[in-house]
């Protein structure tokens, strides 16, 4: 896999690449005031009692919604419950500060509303704040080691569990897939450095001014983070503040891909995109904002965004093929699109009609394998009373097309 960093008007683009062909799109663009990640002293601006949640002020400009199962209570023994056994108006009070994490990030909306109601628009914190590495991601709040949700084969649990349970002295350790062919004494390296790095981050909570502690991370540790279980084989860049940024990051947790980072220099570098354009996928970047995608079975996905849903439909250009064969086909080249178009919500697709539950528990399957390369959490519900696959995907940062929007409406 080639990983490609650009810049473009100020918004930071990284291009995961296999054989040339897009797999992986990050996208920092320069208007988005919150980054998904990003850890904040906070201060409660108000309780609402309808919604069982509190508006925090993060920086003095930005405004997120804390609901109380995001709450964490800290106990004499020095862990955390959680909250939602008690209204949070008991919990917590207007000028109270607390640390939390930005669960989503935020482009601008209405500057005049900044306590609207939550409809996907105010970003939304916790105080179950994590931190990211290559192969763990440390919950300081959580008491217990456990193996990543999105590990679902039943050994492959088992056999990572017993990885985390001999690790010492490490607790709220949470054990990425990337981590399953890793010693343990890597393991052990990663988390003296996360734990090192939240004990920096504490220094930092007090007083009573609400404000930006640490930023969440950016497209280059996001990518590198999401492929951290692939053979990487070239990071290239061709702007030096994006070689230390990549090299910042490998030094501390991936020190095998330094020597992989590669400035490169090409004809016309210091052009939008360029090497994008080097590369011949601009294009493919171009695809992603049309609402269709062409299989190589010949058969085309409409994908339809609505207020409540992405409406999903698989066609087929012939019938040479059977519906099996083009559904499995879709069901790849859906996971991609979502992936890469960084599409999230309720997801319902309207796929080939089948002959048997044969069939449909094979194409199933076939979805749980593909969406087990997604970073973020995707859950498959099953089929609806009509028919339709309905599925869920959280993402962390705001969809492609509303970040390719913002960028264009701070250049206008």
């Amino acid at each position: 896999m080639d990983i490609q960093i650009e810049e473009l008007d100020g918004g930071l683009w990284v291009a995961a690449l296999d054989q040339g062909r897009l797999e992986g799109l990050e996208f920092d663009p320069p208007a988005e005031e919150i980054r998904w990640g990003s850890i904040y002293w906070a201060k409660v601006a108000r309780i609402d009692k309808a919604q069982d949640a509190a508006f925090v002020n993060l920086d003095g400009d930005n405004i997120g919604i804390l609901y109380n199962g995001d709450v964490r209570i800290k106990q004499k023994d020095g862990f955390y419950t959680k909250g939602g056994g008690k209204e949070i108006g008991k919990v917590l009070r207007p000028g109270q500060m607390v640390a939390v994490q930005a669960k989503s990030g935020y482009l601008p909306n209405n500057p005049d509303e900044p306590y609207s109601k939550a409809d996907g628009k105010t970003p939304r914190v916790s105080m179950n704040i994590t931190l990211p590495g290559r192969y763990l991601i440390y919950s300081p709040m959580e008491k217990d080691n456990r193996v990543s949700q999105r590990i679902r084969e039943k050994n492959m649990r088992n056999q990572m569990q017993s990885m985390l349970d001999s690790l010492t002295d490490c607790h709220g350790c949470i054990l990425r897939a990337a981590g399953a062919d890793t010693q343990t004494d890597m393991l052990m390296r990663e988390a003296k450095i996360l734990n090192a790095a939240w004990g920096q981050i504490q220094g930092y909570l007090e007083g009573d001014e609400s404000q930006l502690i640490m930023l969440g991370p950016d497209a280059i540790q996001r990518t590198l983070g999401d492929h951290a279980s692939k053979l990487i084989d070239r990071i290239d860049l061709t702007v030096m503040d994006h070689y230390h940024l990549a090299e910042e990051w490998c030094d501390i947790y991936a020190p095998d891909l330094v020597t992989k980072i590669n400035p490169v220099e090409i004809p016309g570098a210091s052009q939008d995109f360029g090497l994008f354009e080097h590369s011949d996928i601009i294009g493919q970047i171009e695809a992603l904002l049309v609402p269709y995608a062409v299989l190589s079975s010949g058969g085309t996905v409409i994908i339809q965004e609505a207020a409540a849903l992405i409406a999903i439909d698989v066609n087929t250009a012939s019938d040479s093929r059977s519906h099996l064969a083009i559904n499995l086909d879709a069901a790849k080249e859906i996971a991609r699109q979502l992936r890469l178009r960084n599409m999230g919500g309720a997801i319902v697709i309207d796929f080939l009609r089948m002959k048997s539950k044969g069939e449909k528990d094979k194409l199933v399957k076939a979805l749980e394998d593909v969406f087990n390369e997604d970073s973020c959490t995707v859950q498959i519900h099953g089929w609806t009373g009509l028919g339709f696959m309905e599925i869920t995907r959280h993402r962390r940062t705001p969809p492609l097309n509303e970040r390719f929007e913002s960028t264009m409406m701070e250049k206008g």
